[in-house]
C-alpha cells in the first residue's frame, strides 16, 4: 500500500533552514538584515508573553503591547550602544578589517537570543497560569533569559571560531564583548521596565520615576527585601 507523506509547510521548511544556519555559522546564507528581521518576530513574540503575566483586566493588554514593543530595543539599542566602544577596541588590537564579521556574529547570537525566548514563551504563560506572585513572575523571566542567553553564547562562539583561528587576539575581543554587553543591558533592561508589571500598578510604557541602578535593586530582589 502506497503511503503519501504531507508536505512540509513552507514556513516550517524556512524555520528549520534558519536553525540549522545559525547552528552551523553559514556566514553567506544568513544576510544582516535576516538576523534583524529574527530579532524584530521573535522579540515581540516572547515580549507579548512576558507582559500577559495578571490579565485581569483590559488595560493589562496594553502591558502585552508595550513589552512587544521594548523587547527588540532591549536587545538592539543595547547593541547599538556598545558597538561604538567595540569598534574602537578592535581597531585598537588592529582587528578593524574583520568587524564586519564580528557584527554578523553578534547579530547571530542575538536571532538565537530571541528565537530561544520565542520558544520558552508557552512555559512563561503556564507559569502565570498558575497564580504565582509578582516577584516570582519576574524570577521566572530572569531564568528564561538565562536560559537564552547560554544558547546565544554558544552561537556567538560558534561563528566567532573562525574569527579566532584566524588570530587568537579576536578571543579576548570577544569576551570584552561580553562583559561589556551584559554590563549595558542588564541596566538598560531596568530603564524600560516594566515587562511584567505590578498588577496593583498603573499600566504604563515606562515608570514614572527616575533612573536607578539595576545591580543594586536585583540585589534587594534577591534578598527578598
Amino acid at each position: 500500500m502506497n503511503t503519501t507523506t504531507a508536505p512540509t509547510p513552507p514556513f516550517t521548511q524556512r524555520l528549520d533552514s534558519l536553525f540549522a544556519r545559525l547552528s552551523r555559522a553559514e556566514w553567506e546564507a544568513l544576510p544582516a538584515h535576516t538576523l534583524l528581521i529574527v530579532v524584530f518576530t521573535a522579540g515581540p513574540f516572547y515580549g507579548a508573553f512576558m507582559g500577559s503575566y495578571a490579565l485581569y483586566s483590559a488595560d493589562r493588554l496594553l502591558l502585552c503591547l508595550y513589552a512587544a514593543i521594548k523587547m527588540p530595543l532591549l536587545v538592539l539599542v543595547t547593541a547599538g550602544l556598545c558597538l561604538p566602544a567595540y569598534f574602537v577596541l578592535n581597531t585598537l588590537a588592529g582587528l578593524r578589517e574583520d568587524f564586519p564579521r564580528a557584527v554578523r556574529s553578534i547579530l547571530a547570537a542575538q536571532a538565537a537570543f530571541t528565537l530561544t525566548l520565542a520558544s520558552l514563551a508557552p512555559i512563561t504563560r503556564l507559569v502565570y497560569l498558575t497564580g504565582v506572585t509578582h516577584r516570582f513572575a519576574i524570577l521566572t523571566n530572569a531564568l528564561m533569559f538565562t536560559l537564552a542567553t547560554c544558547m546565544a553564547q554558544r552561537i556567538l562562539w560558534r561563528w566567532y571560531r573562525p574569527l579566532c583561528a584566524k588570530d587568537k587576539r579576536h578571543g579576548m575581543m570577544l569576551w570584552a564583548w561580553i562583559v561589556l554587553y551584559a554590563f549595558v543591558g542588564i541596566q538598560m533592561g531596568w530603564m524600560l521596565r516594566p515587562f511584567v508589571g505590578k498588577p496593583t500598578a498603573q499600566v504604563e510604557f515606562f515608570r514614572s520615576e527616575g533612573f536607578s541602578n539595576a545591580y543594586l535593586e536585583v540585589a534587594r530582589l534577591l534578598r527578598g527585601k
